[in-house]
């Protein structure tokens, strides 16, 4: 057994492993607001948390810069990045046109016989909120939205659109909390009335679905915003 124990002890790690699990790690901490905006992100103390050498952390934060994520100071000092609330509400006005055009173009090109994918991205959102799992509530989330933009067959506006849906993690992070992760059935059955739009290749209705479910998203938002900060942010979509 001990003879066993010291062969995997020595057994090399593929390279890149420790940079993805810290990369992994830290992006959840980020993403669910555990870490939050700010908070200093020394490659020392990372590096004993850890167990590892700075080179992979300093190559996690690294990708994690390049998400927006973290932010690397004059001083190079690493912190958890800010919220830009201040460019919300251009920011929703991108996120809005995003959900319209991606889901009209789905209807396009709808029906029952090409829906299993977004039905699969459904059940794994379904089952998040009855979890109230936030984490897993913004991952599907984000993966079912992308499914319906694949659909639509235009992969600018995919690419796009998961950009956009990337960024405003943490901002659905809030979201989600002004529920206490306990969302209500009623957004599950939004994403279902988008899907019976799509599947009936109903676009003006998949339309209207769309401009809604973005509607109440960002009238949540500033709901929130208006309890928490001094000075709340208009971010009615023009």
């Amino acid at each position: 057994m001990a003879k066993k124990q010291v062969a995997e002890a020595d057994t090399p790690r593929p390279r890149g492993s420790g940079t993805q699990n810290v990369y992994t790690v830290l992006r959840r901490e980020i993403l669910a607001m555990a870490l939050q905006p700010g908070s200093p992100l020394d490659e020392v103390r990372l590096s004993e948390r850890f167990g590892m050498s700075r080179t992979p952390i300093r190559e996690a934060l690294l990708r994690l810069s390049g998400e927006g994520l973290v932010t690397t100071l004059p001083n190079r000092n690493t912190i958890v990045a800010a919220i830009d609330f201040a460019s919300l509400p251009t920011y929703f006005d991108a996120l809005t046109l995003m959900y319209r055009v991606t889901t009209r173009g789905a209807a396009m090109h709808g029906g029952p016989a090409v829906m299993a994918t977004i039905r699969e991205r459904q059940q794994e959102f379904a089952a998040a909120v009855e979890a109230h799992d936030a984490f897993a509530m913004i991952e599907a989330n984000r993966e079912f939205h992308v499914a319906i933009a694949d659909l639509g067959g235009n992969a600018y506006y995919t690419g796009f659109f998961a950009r956009l849906l990337d960024e405003g993690r943490r901002i659905l992070r809030l979201y989600y909390r002004t529920f206490d992760d306990r969302l209500p059935r009623q957004y599950v059955d939004e994403h279902e009335e988008m899907i019976a739009a799509i599947e009936a290749r109903d676009v003006d209705l998949a339309d209207k679905l769309a401009v809604k479910h973005a509607a109440q998203i960002v009238r949540q938002i500033q709901d929130y915003l208006a309890r928490e900060l001094d000075n709340p942010i208009d971010l009615s979509v023009q």
